[in-house]
């Protein structure tokens, strides 16, 4: 990059972080920024930051960035300009050197998200150089995400570094033999994610409503529970391609079960697989279930982890999430395990665990970590790597 010393930069960060009654609920993604806003701005960049926030129809004062720049200016322990599209032109040019700014809500502008030419040249028009900083947003083809890219000198920053060093390791080359937990409500969203870990993992761990569409598959009468009877034909093919390509799939054989979904059920129990009766719904695995899967994190060497085991957001129904979690913490903690997980729910799970900063890296992406783990080229990456 040179000297940067008085040179406009553009950031694209993701500060699309949680809202509640006006304050910032969850700054993870705040500080994930830090890095490379803190290294821009002490090497003297003007540090123009680019976002979006929400899914606005237009501008409007619930979408604007606004609202973001006192709480990051806390989290970055610096001042925090602010720019508006009204007059950003005249506002950039009063910012020195070391300065950090917000720029509003680029999706304001209609042509962000279908990379509107016109868009990215009205972005660039404000910077000398391009920086993405936010994996989070790399499967998106937008103006601000990839389009900049081809307009500016383009670089990786910080965060975006660390991401896809943590991903090579957990599933480009990774050290075997090698885990991934894939839980979740519906086989139906993350088909292609099965589809694609059979061929890059050793042992398949599947979690949460997923693991009943697999086990009706193999004959198991799951009662009330959560199932895609329809997709059991696509379970059966995917238990096919582990079995040709020597991956082990992991079910549940003993599982929590409960007449109906609400915290501490009187109707809770425990039992095998085969013994679900027909109006009970399987909400968690079970503990010999989970002590099993343990064992097996115990011989792996690589963990790719996204979406929980259970229903984990109602006790007791995180118990199998949580003590995996834990094990998994453990063993990366005693240097034996890379431990590399993604997406909001797992996030959140890992933190109710009270593990997420034992994990070797913790993705804030949810859709680009998705993606990735079906195999997909992700647009911003691909532009930075040009």
């Amino acid at each position: 990059m040179g000297d940067i010393s008085g040179k406009r930069v553009l950031v694209r960060e993701d500060l699309n972080v949680p809202m509640a009654d006006g304050q910032v609920s969850d700054d993870t993604r705040l500080r994930a920024t830090l890095p490379t806003v803190t290294e821009l701005a002490d090497r003297g960049a003007i540090v123009l930051i680019l976002a979006h926030f929400g899914r606005p129809k237009g501008p409007s004062a619930e979408f604007s960035l606004h609202q973001i720049v006192a709480p990051y200016a806390a989290v970055l322990g610096r001042p925090v300009h602010y720019v508006d599209w009204e007059g950003d032109a005249a506002a950039v040019a009063k910012l020195q050197p070391g300065d950090v700014a917000i720029v509003e809500n680029t999706r304001f502008f209609g042509g962000e998200e279908k990379n509107d030419p016109a868009t990215v040249a009205r972005f660039a028009s404000l910077g000398d150089l391009y920086v993405n900083d936010a994996f989070s947003a790399a499967h998106r083809a937008h103006a601000s995400t990839e389009g900049l890219a081809h307009v500016l000198p383009a670089f990786a920053g910080r965060e975006m570094e660390a991401e896809l060093d943590a991903l090579d390791k957990a599933l480009g080359n990774p050290e075997h033999p090698v885990a991934a937990v894939v839980g979740g409500a519906k086989v139906s969203t993350k088909l292609d994610v099965l589809k694609h870990l059979v061929d890059k993992v050793d042992h398949l761990i599947i979690g949460g409503g997923m693991a009943n569409t697999f086990l009706a598959a193999r004959g198991v009468n799951v009662g009330k529970s959560l199932c895609e009877h329809d997709l059991t034909g696509t379970a059966d093919e995917i238990f096919a391609a582990a079995e040709a390509a020597n991956c082990t799939i992991h079910l549940p054989y003993d599982v929590v079960v409960s007449k109906e979904f609400a915290a501490n059920p009187p109707s809770l129990r425990t039992c095998n697989v085969h013994e679900v009766a027909a109006d009970e719904m399987i909400l968690d695995i079970g503990p010999a279930a989970t002590e099993a899967l343990a064992d097996v994190l115990k011989n792996c060497r690589t963990l790719v982890w996204n979406g929980p085991l259970g229903a984990f957001e109602t006790p007791p129904f995180d118990t199998a999430t949580v003590a995996l979690a834990r094990t998994a913490a453990a063993l990366t903690s005693e240097g034996s395990l890379v431990s590399v997980a993604g997406g909001g729910d797992t996030v959140a799970a890992l933190n109710q665990a009270g593990v997420a900063d034992q994990f070797t890296f913790v993705s804030t992406a949810g859709g680009a970590f998705l993606e990735w783990m079906e195999g997909k080229e992700l647009p911003g990456v691909a532009a930075l790597s040009r």
